[in-house]
């Protein structure tokens, strides 16, 4: 068997049981393999590729379905590669209708991820923590993900698919429309998870995590402070999901750093790095973020002994802000 079809059989096998499990899945979520690989050195068991993130630091363009088939499954293959996680992507709806969600979900599949969700909007879709979105009728929604489940039967049973009701705050919809829905997308579509997007409450959620017959997952949309993880798990839900975390909290530190350094040069940068170091964390290493070390190896293992380069004579610049080539400046 393939190597790479072997590993993505065993993330998803592994996904599955993550989702059997008694303990909350806290999954975190943004862009990129370097995101992922941080989220997996930080001690997370699950990353999420977000369609937001996708959109946002692709495109520079806001989430409302800009983003192909061909992007997300080829960056989905780049976390999943560089990853030992399993990895849930942000489908959107599919890309078109049932008809392409079928082929779509089968490009996903061999993308070597774990799972995909699909959401039940109608196109062009918003992100799902904006106004003004509208669902497509849910017979026309169990019918896309039937087809995305016998997509992913022909090549793999365990990869997951997860249907994501983004009913609560659309157009014309009830907390009880989308519970019909997630209760739907489980009896008629036959989804491993339902994505309850947006719950507002902790009634409501825990009436969900009740009525649905397969694992729930969601996101806080109501006030804070919101529910911890163990609060979430004491409501029934199996997947307390994290989309942008690590993709927007990046944002932030470089919207701060960029402002001070333009304000006060290189103290800015001197003092950024010195919190970073001094935090209980350390700094993050590039190299081995990127696996760096991996490069020696190849070329040792397979360049002719007169062709390898020289490591000890010559020199480069450091690698990171701080100049911590060799890993985290703190356990």
């Amino acid at each position: 068997m393939n190597g790479d079809v072997s590993e993505a059989n065993a993330k998803r096998r592994q996904f599955r049981e993550l989702l059997s499990r008694d303990e909350i899945v806290v999954m975190p979520g943004g862009f990129s393999p370097m995101l992922a690989r941080t989220a997996e050195l930080a001690g997370f068991e699950s990353y999420f590729l977000a369609g937001s993130q996708l959109s946002a630091f692709l495109y520079g363009y806001p989430d409302t379905g800009v983003v192909g088939l061909r992007d997300v499954v080829d960056h989905a293959r780049h976390i999943a590669a560089r990853t030992t996680i399993p990895i849930m992507i942000d489908f959107d709806t599919g890309f078109g209708n049932a008809v392409n969600v079928w082929y779509s979900t089968q490009e996903a599949v061999r993308s070597n991820v774990a799972a995909l969700q699909i959401e039940d909007q109608e196109a062009p879709k918003k992100s799902g923590t904006t106004s003004g979105r509208r669902c497509i009728p849910r017979d026309e929604a169990v019918g896309k993900l039937r087809a995305a489940v016998a997509a992913r039967d022909e090549i793999d049973k365990d990869f997951v698919i997860v249907g994501r009701c983004d009913a609560l705050g659309a157009e014309n919809e009830t907390f009880e429309d989308a519970l019909d829905r997630c209760v739907a997308y489980a009896e008629e579509g036959g989804v491993d998870m339902v994505w309850l997007n947006s719950v507002r409450n902790r009634s409501d959620l825990e009436r969900a995590c009740a009525r649905v017959p397969v694992p729930i997952a969601t996101i806080w949309g109501g006030e804070k402070p919101a529910p911890t993880p163990d609060e979430l798990q004491d409501l029934g839900v199996q997947v307390a999901l994290y989309p942008t975390i690590a993709a927007t909290v990046g944002m932030d530190a470089a919207w701060f750093l960029l402002h001070d350094f333009r304000r006060r040069g290189q103290p800015a940068l001197d003092d950024w790095v010195a919190q970073m170091a001094d935090s209980p964390y350390g700094t993050a290493s590039f190299v081995q973020l990127t696996n760096t070390d991996r490069i020696r190896e190849l070329e040792q293992k397979f360049v002719p002994a007169d062709r390898q380069r020289d490591y000890q004579s010559t020199w480069g610049h450091a690698e990171t802000l701080g100049g911590n080539t060799n890993g985290p400046t703190k356990a």
